[in-house]
């Protein structure tokens, strides 16, 4: 039903695929030794700023947890990335130890020590002062079963060309997300992925979390200037691409959003959604493919859109995955993008739209193919489609 990291490792080749939590766990005497001889590091930020990082710890004490009826309030970690003029300094880790275990252990990864990912090396600086005033903000949420760290290479990006972001990690739907008290909440949403109307409950939640986070963020931050309220978009990679759809009909503010490979569960009013709208996608996304959940959207999408798709794209290649699957210890597919293209690709263009919509910045590159980027195709062609025109004056849209 969802999309989300599980690793099948058969004579070292690893599958990123869509599956279930309660997939068959793979032969771990097969997997091979770590290829790596250090820590992965992430790619180096392509902005003109240094980026920074800090953690929110909020509670929503109007709704209970939905997936777990013990607890009348909803916990949510939120990190944010941003712009600083502080080069130096302690850079923020990726993950924690006890993180990185649960995640490789839920998604069936024992071919590395299980406090691997908590060593990769990022390039925020922990909790520096911010540079700048009334920047634009973009919200991450990620795909189902991962934490929002998994999204840090984007989120990095992003920062450093002057957005202040919001990753959100959706409590319970993780393998692993720390609470502000130190415990580590784990995937009870698991239990229920394949009861009917899951992906539906799964994006409502999340487009209630989102609400919830613009809600408290001006208060609940030392920095509430730093944030441009009338400029808020979202991105998220599989389930957390659904949830962008989702929460641009839920709430108003968000006036942009990007889903990167994700089946979507939110169903589009008869009426349209006017504001602009993206989907970045992998070859399962192509127009009349195996998901037919965007050919049924894109009709309603009657703003600024776009539908790309990247060639030899797999459904992580929008995450930090490949980056690290040299010390997890795995290779990936033959003909698979390669990690660092992937990592590109998603950074470019995910900026160009951001750029475009919420800094009136046009960008000649979501015209059409690039040169430049041979792996992407604008897929309003081959659906026999027209692509939208751009606006004379780009600019933010409001919608419906």
């Amino acid at each position: 039903m969802r999309q989300l990291l599980t690793v099948t490792v058969t004579t070292g080749l690893v599958v990123l695929a869509a599956s279930a939590c309660s997939a068959p766990t793979p032969p771990r005497a097969a997997a091979p030794p770590p290829t790596s001889t250090g820590p992965a590091t992430l790619p180096a930020p392509t902005g003109a700023h240094p980026v920074a990082t800090t953690v929110l710890h909020l509670t929503d004490t109007s709704r209970p947890d939905p997936w777990d009826p013990d607890l009348d309030a909803r916990q949510l970690k939120v990190t944010l990335w941003y712009p600083t003029r502080q080069r130096d300094g302690h850079r923020a880790p990726y993950m924690t130890a006890k993180e990185s275990e649960l995640l490789l252990k839920g998604s069936n990864v024992a071919s590395a020590p299980y406090d691997v990912l908590s060593k990769t090396r990022t390039n925020a600086v922990k909790d520096a002062d911010p540079a700048g005033r009334g920047l634009p903000l973009v919200v991450l949420s990620p795909g189902f079963t991962k934490p929002v760290s998994t999204l840090t290479s984007l989120a990095e990006d992003l920062a450093s060309r002057g957005y202040v972001v919001a990753g959100i990690d959706h409590t319970h739907e993780s393998h692993a997300t720390t609470l502000s008290d130190g415990r580590v909440a784990e995937c009870l949403a698991c239990d229920s992925d394949t009861d009917p109307g899951f992906g539906a409950r799964v994006v409502q939640g999340r487009a209630a979390d989102v609400s919830f986070v613009l809600d408290r963020l001006p208060s609940a931050w030392r920095h509430p200037g730093l944030i441009d309220r009338s400029r808020i978009a979202m991105a998220g990679q599989s389930i957390g691409g659904a949830g962008a759809v989702a929460a641009m009909i839920k709430d108003s503010r968000v006036r942009a959003g990007i889903d990167m490979d994700g089946t979507t569960y939110a169903r589009i009013p008869t009426g349209g959604l006017a504001r602009p709208f993206m989907f970045l996608g992998s070859r399962e996304h192509v127009p009349g493919g195996r998901d037919t959940s965007w050919d049924r959207d894109w009709k309603r999408l009657t703003g600024w859109k776009r539908w790309l798709t990247l060639s030899d794209a797999e459904h992580q290649s929008f995450t930090d995955i490949p980056l690290l699957a040299d010390v997890i210890g795995l290779e990936p597919l033959p003909g698979m993008l390669p990690a660092a293209r992937g990592a590109e690709l998603t950074r470019t263009y995910v900026a160009a739209f951001l750029d475009q919509h919420l800094k009136s910045q046009r960008q000649p590159l979501l015209e059409g193919p690039s040169p430049r980027y041979p792996e992407v195709t604008f897929c309003p062609a081959t659906c026999g489609t027209p692509a939208t025109p751009l606006p004379r004056t780009p600019g933010r849209r409001s919608g419906s």
